[in-house]
């Protein structure tokens, strides 16, 4: 994830990881001012798969975790500080202010609402916009991330890799056009091999309208010196 992020040119100045175990402590995965707490105690597969089942979630992973905390990082580095980010943010994502708690209760007592598969990456983003804007951040990432891999092994054009770099406006259709054809193939040759599928997830349009947002964020702030520097000066 970290040379991921490099590439992109996104800052990590500010970053730091605190690697704990469930299996000695309580453990909450999640950030807090630039720190990404992660339970260790999950890479044990038949643990993280548990946990998976018990919270009826269709995908969970080490890297999954750093991603989606990676994603509330990246809110409060490049679109808190920003009014026309703040602005669009509430546009697509909700009131980032909403009352955490509340949502958090709301959501484990009731659950998804009712048809949020046309708005939403997944259910856990329905819990709240940061979260909302923390799952999508995190596909974002995964798209990126499996695309360059694929590129470099021949499943995918090698123009998939892009040189990790964003590529404007135009360049997030680009991806969108590799990754769907993509994504269903992979998940068909997982169920040749009676495997789950690889990416079990959907992307309606309200969800690319969410990642765009991403997509332009990050071209706009890493292709802008000015911009760059001064998101990088927020992490310190």
């Amino acid at each position: 994830m970290i040379a991921e992020l490099v590439e992109l040119k996104l800052p990590i100045d500010g970053l730091a990881f605190d690697l704990l175990s469930s299996e000695h402590e309580k453990v909450y995965t999640g950030h807090h001012n630039g720190v990404i707490t992660l339970d260790l105690a999950e890479g044990d597969d038949v643990h993280r798969e548990q946990l998976r089942v018990a919270m009826a979630e269709p995908y969970r992973t080490l890297l999954g975790h750093l991603r989606h905390e990676i994603g509330h990082y990246y809110f409060y580095r490049l679109v808190e500080p920003s009014q026309a980010y703040s602005m669009r943010f509430r546009e697509l994502f909700g009131d980032p202010d909403a009352d955490y708690q509340a949502a958090l209760d709301r959501h484990y007592n009731e659950g998804a609402p009712p048809g949020w598969e046309d708005n939403y990456v997944s259910s856990y983003a329905t819990m709240h916009p940061a979260e909302d804007w923390a799952e999508t951040f995190a596909h974002y990432l995964h798209i990126r991330d499996t695309l360059d891999t694929s590129a470099a092994f021949g499943f995918a054009p090698a123009a998939a890799t892009f040189d990790r770099r964003a590529l404007g406006p135009s360049g997030f259709d680009a991806i969108i056009d590799m990754w769907l054809p993509l994504s269903w193939a992979l998940n068909m040759i997982n169920r040749s091999m009676g495997r789950e599928d690889l990416y079990p997830f959907v992307l309606p349009p309200a969800v690319l309208d969410k990642m765009r947002f991403i997509h332009t964020i990050i071209d706009e702030i890493t292709s802008d010196p000015a911009k760059l520097a001064e998101v990088s000066g927020n992490g310190s």
